[in-house]
């Protein structure tokens, strides 16, 4: 097992995708997505249908890190207080105090978060844009790191509020958590029957690999990866490409292109490189930016979907050689 004491950056965040592996079969572009989102200082939404493993991922991420982490179930009846915190008031004292809530954390765990009203989700937008939380006009900062790791059923409509577009731009990634393959789901099984407990990660021999300075020092070596403009025009033409696609009501903005460039950095650091390239941006391109359009209503009516969409755009721009 690695040493996060004298690992190197770049061997403690392999060994961290690693660790996870041991907790969770057959995900993993989501393990990796989750590390370029804690390399690049992002969120994540993660969308899967119920069972396919997205509150164990995100356990076993805490667990492989020296980070705390807190977990909130997101309910109807959920208040923006619950999330952020709130002022007490103190008989003894006769005055208010500040009572942090459980986004006072590294690692939050936002489940079911399209089951809590429009008022309860925007309570994490300064958080997860600003990096702390105001009450009563007093600016809170957030611990460093801090990530939002918020899950999502697809299919089950009734009882939920869509995230808005303005709040699904604060993610980073969305991540699409698919049914294992049958060779994955006997693994699954038999992991469970030689007594894998998913509620004991412990016992199914998790340890912390990395920690906040390995973090720290592998953000500062993904900034030192360079970016040819020729490749930082490719950004731009890709993203400009989806404001003009016909199946598109609304296309990715700058904001979203500088997501796929900081995405794609880290992607091509892990990858063991200090230099960008155009398949760095392909393969970043899909998590990065599908929930950051908008199909037309036709569109959606004839079947067309996000991903079909950006991937027929990477096939048309031209690659810069």
């Amino acid at each position: 097992m690695s040493d996060p004491t004298t690992s190197s950056p770049l061997a403690s965040l392999e060994a961290l995708r690693g660790e996870i592996g041991k907790a969770v079969v057959g995900q993993d572009a989501a393990v990796t997505g989750l590390v370029v989102a804690l390399l690049c200082r992002g969120h994540v939404l993660l969308e899967g249908v119920p069972g396919v493993a997205k509150t164990l991922l995100v356990r076993a991420l805490a667990s492989s890190l020296e980070l705390d982490t807190k977990r909130v179930q997101f309910t109807p009846d959920l208040m923006p207080g619950d999330v952020t915190g709130s002022l007490v008031y103190d008989a003894r004292t006769a005055e208010f105090s500040f009572q942090e809530g459980p986004v006072f954390t590294n690692l939050l765990l936002a489940d079911e978060i399209n089951r809590t009203p429009p008022k309860t989700q925007a309570s994490l937008l300064e958080a997860m844009e600003e990096r702390q939380v105001s009450v009563d006009g007093v600016p809170r900062p957030l611990p460093d790191p801090f990530m939002v790791a918020a899950t999502q059923n697809p299919i089950e409509y009734e009882g939920t509020y869509p995230l808005p577009e303005a709040q699904l731009d604060r993610f980073l990634l969305k991540l699409n958590l698919s049914l294992p393959s049958r060779e994955q789901e006997i693994d699954v099984l038999t992991r469970h029957a030689s007594g894998f407990d998913p509620r004991d990660l412990a016992a199914a021999g998790l340890r912390a690999v990395a920690g906040p300075a390995q973090l720290a020092a592998a953000r500062e070596e993904v900034r030192k990866v360079t970016v040819a403009p020729e490749v930082a025009g490719y950004i731009v033409d890709v993203c400009r490409a989806t404001r003009e696609s016909p199946s598109l009501a609304l296309g990715v903005s700058p904001r979203g292109a500088t997501a796929l460039l900081a995405t794609a950095r880290a992607w091509a650091w892990l990858s063991g490189r200090d230099y960008l390239t155009p398949d760095d941006v392909k393969a970043l391109a899909l998590p990065t930016l599908r929930h950051r359009v908008r199909l037309r209503p036709e569109a959606e009516m004839e079947g067309v979907t996000a991903d079909s969409v950006i991937t027929g755009l990477l096939s048309h721009v031209p690659v810069p050689r």
